[in-house]
Formats: structure tokens, sequence, C-alpha cells
């Protein structure tokens, strides 16, 4: 039995008791003054009869008073207690909790009136749930990090984005300061808190290799709304624009300067000589057939990079892709004096693009080409792997040191600047291999080590799942690509 049915079964039982007992006075009462007056014109013994008979039935009425007394205060007290119950599950957040009505008396209407209640209370606080919830999910899903601080600096609440960024979990009730200690964010928060304006900040310390905006906010209840935008990428994109348009401009200005001068030249001399004015015009006709070079190769690179892009992929044999790029390369490096020769491939169907293969492997071949000269050969080969055919252009020139390796597919990024120049490369070759094979789903890379020549390779995925019947054979006995 809960405590306060402890004390409530005494008091209401007092009450009902304490009434009984006046009703028996006010009886005494009435027989002492109606009664007695007229018993004793009747005779003295039919006045003690009756109060003979009213004593008697008084105690009867107070026994019977006495049980009936604790019977009501026992019903009052239990359903009481089923109240108190109630109250109780209510508060400690059962909400589900509903009372059971008895009868149709006053307490019964007011356990119909508290389960109604409760009901309501139930219904609001499942909506305020709901939408906490869909609050979280929405704050979850967001690029950026959020949190919420006090006015004293403690976390009101944050976002799972924050979590990974500060890289352990952040809990609600601990100052911010626990979980990120970078000075910009924690100097915008306060500036916001202090001025009730809000403050815009940037930091490259919160996390390593990641920029990120500030943007603290006022909240109107004290305190402040934090959100950290990740501009990383944006950055990273803006440097690469700027420093494709500084290449370009300096690619373009290189020849421009040449081709200005020589022209020059030739326009103030009055009578220039044959000779000379041919040899000038042959290098004009160089320097504005690698400007052309450049202008055909940043849209190719701008064509490959655009998410428009779209390959003509088909089934095709491995060993006819080398075969075809040896027969169609083989005329550029006929003046160098350089073999362009096959270390075999396999049969094997590969899913490819065959005109987009021809660049690939133009590519790779030429700029093999400007660094194959100490080594007078270029070997064209392909081998098969577990689900790809990986194909392989060799030389065996000066290599590339270790250090370049991993920039060497970057756009105007050149090994041997003054080499490249004067061979007439543009810098954009190995990028466009390596657009062109990502977008094969393929993989590309280099391996070199100096004095040993370098390799590129780079892979194709095999088109394991086609079955086609084997090719007719091309009029010079290699197998036909298949179409």
């Amino acid at each position: 039995m809960p405590d306060g049915s402890v004390e409530l079964t005494p008091r209401v039982f007092s009450k009902l008791l304490g009434l009984f007992v006046l009703l028996l006075v006010f009886q005494a009462a009435v027989m002492e003054l109606v009664l007695r007056p007229l018993a004793q014109r009747s005779g003295g013994d039919t006045f003690h009869r009756m109060a003979f008979v009213a004593l008697w039935s008084s105690l009867i009425a107070l026994v019977l008073a006495i049980a009936v007394a604790a019977w009501a205060a026992r019903r009052v007290t239990v359903r009481t207690d089923r109240v108190v119950a109630f109250a109780r599950r209510i508060a400690e957040g059962d909400l589900g909790a509903r009372l059971a009505v008895h009868g149709e008396d006053e307490l019964a209407a007011m356990e119909a009136a508290l389960n109604q209640t409760a009901a309501r209370v139930g219904q609001s606080f499942a909506e305020i749930e709901s939408r906490r919830e869909e609050l979280a999910t929405m704050l979850d899903s967001m690029q950026e990090a959020v949190v919420a601080v006090t006015p004293e600096g403690v976390v009101r609440w944050s976002n799972a984005v924050l979590n990974r960024i500060a890289g352990t979990q952040i809990h609600p009730g601990r100052q911010l300061v626990h979980f990120v200690r970078d000075p910009d964010v924690l100097a915008c928060v306060r500036a916001a808190i202090d001025d009730h304006e809000v403050h815009f900040g940037r930091t490259n310390s919160l996390a390593p290799g990641r920029i990120f905006e500030i943007n603290a906010a006022p909240l109107p209840s004290g305190g402040a709304l934090v959100v950290l935008h990740d501009v990383t990428r944006i950055e990273a994109a803006e440097k690469s624009r700027r420093e494709f348009i500084a290449n370009v401009s300096h690619e373009l200005r290189t020849p421009l300067t040449s081709i200005q001068g020589y022209v020059e030249t030739l326009v103030e001399e009055p009578l220039p000589n044959a000779a000379t004015t041919r040899e000038f015009l042959g290098i004009i006709l160089k320097n504005a057939t690698r400007m052309n070079r450049l202008t055909e190769d940043l849209l190719t690179l701008a064509s490959v990079e655009s998410p428009d892009y779209r390959l003509a992929l088909q089934p095709t044999r491995a060993s006819a892709l080398v075969q075809d790029a040896i027969e169609s390369l083989g005329g550029i490096v006929v003046d160098s004096e350089v073999v362009l020769e096959s270390s075999g491939a396999p049969d094997e169907l590969v899913m490819a693009d065959p005109d987009a293969m021809n660049q690939v492997f133009g590519n790779l071949i030429e700029n093999s080409l400007k660094y194959a000269n100490s080594g007078k050969r270029i070997r064209a080969g392909a081998r098969r792997l577990e689900s790809e055919v990986q194909f392989t252009i060799q030389d065996f020139g000066p290599g590339i040191a270790s250090e370049h390796l991993k920039r060497i597919f970057e756009r105007f990024y050149r090994v041997d600047k003054a080499r490249s120049r004067e061979s007439g490369g543009t810098g954009l070759g190995l990028a466009i291999v390596k657009h062109i094979v990502l977008a094969h789903g393929g993989r590309v890379w280099a391996e070199s080590e100096l004095g040993s020549g370098a390799q590129f390779h780079f892979t194709l995925p095999l088109a394991a799942n086609v079955a086609f019947a084997a090719p007719p054979a091309n009029h010079n006995g290699s197998p036909a690509v298949l179409k």
C-alpha cells in the first residue's frame, strides 16, 4: 500500500465516525427534549423501557456505523491510492498509464478526466518526440556540422557531422571546449554570444587537411548556433582553376611572344633575306602548330572531364587494341630510329571504346618517345589479371624520379620542362589518358627507376558476362576488333 493510504484511511474513517457520533448526540437530545416529557406524562416505567431500547439501538447502530465507516473509508482509500499511483507513473514518464474507471460517481468522473488528460499529454509528447527525431535526422543528414551552445558555452545539442569532425562523441551538458579546441571556432562563438550578432570566421586547423567556414549566430534564448561549412573541395577547385588559367596563359604566351617577335622583325625589315624569311616563317609555323595542338588538347581535356562525356563501349579483344595501336602509331616513330614492338597481349574481351583507346595509346607512346631515344625501344603489351586486363607501355630511357610519379598525370605537370617544350609537348597528354581510363572504369599509374626506363600501366574491365563468337581475322591475320 502506498504511503499516502496509511494516513488517508484513518482520516476518512475518523470523519465518518465523527459524523455518526453527532447523529447519536442529536438522537439523545431529541429523546431528552421530546420523548422524556411525553414518557413522564405516560408513566415512569414506559420511559425506562424506551431509554433501554434507545440505548441498545444506539449501541447496535454504533457498531454498524463503525463497520460501514471502515468499509467506506477503505473503498475511497483504494481508489484514491490508484489515482496517486497513476499520477506517479505519469510523473516518471509512463504516459501510457491509465486508470480503471469504476461506477458513475464523482471519483469515476475524476478517473475518466485523468485518463483523458494523460492521453492528450501522451499524444503531445509523441508529436514533440517525432518532431525532435525529424529535426535530428535533418541535422544529421546535412553536409555542414551544427552545434548549439548556451551563453556559458555548454553544448545543448549537435549533429553527427560534428562528431565525425571532432573525432569523438559530443555530449550535451558539457563545455564545447572539451570537444572542439580550435581557437578560431571558439573565438567566433564567444563573439556571437557577447555581441548578439552574427560572426563569420575561417579555420584550417579543426581537421587535418580540411578548410571550414564558420558561421556563428546568436539564439533568442541566449547562446549561439554554430554552423561549420566544409569548403575544402571548393578551395581545391578554385586553386586548380587559378593554376589552370596561369598554366594556359603561360603556355600560350610563350609561342605568341615568339610569333610576335619574328613577325615584327619581318615587318620592320624593308628587304628581308629569303633564307632568313624562310627560317622565321618556319619558327612561326612551329609555334602556331604548338598553339593549335594546345588548343586541341584543351578541348579534348574539357570533353573527357565533362559529366556529359560518353563512351561507345563494346567488347573488344585486348590483343586487337595493342596491335591496332602499334600499326596506327608506327609512323610516329619511323623518323626517330625508335622501334615500337609488342610484348604480347591476351585475346580476352574487355569493355572499351576503340577510338578513345587509340587516343590513350597515342598519348602514352608519344610521351615515351620523348625519352626513348637512349633506349631505342618502346614496348606495348597487356596481361590478364583477375577481373581486368592490364596494358603497359614501356620505354628504356632515363626513367622518372620517384617524387614525380604521383603527380605525373596532373594537368601541365612536366618532369623535364625544357625537354617537353622542345619536343612540342603540351603537358596535357597524360591527364587526358587518366580521365579516359577512369571513364572506362579502369586504373592508371606509372612505375619507374632512374636509369631503367619507365612503365605506364592502365587497366580495362573484362567483358566476362558477354558471350560472343570468335571474330573473323583481318586480311593480315590479326584478329578483328569486335563491334
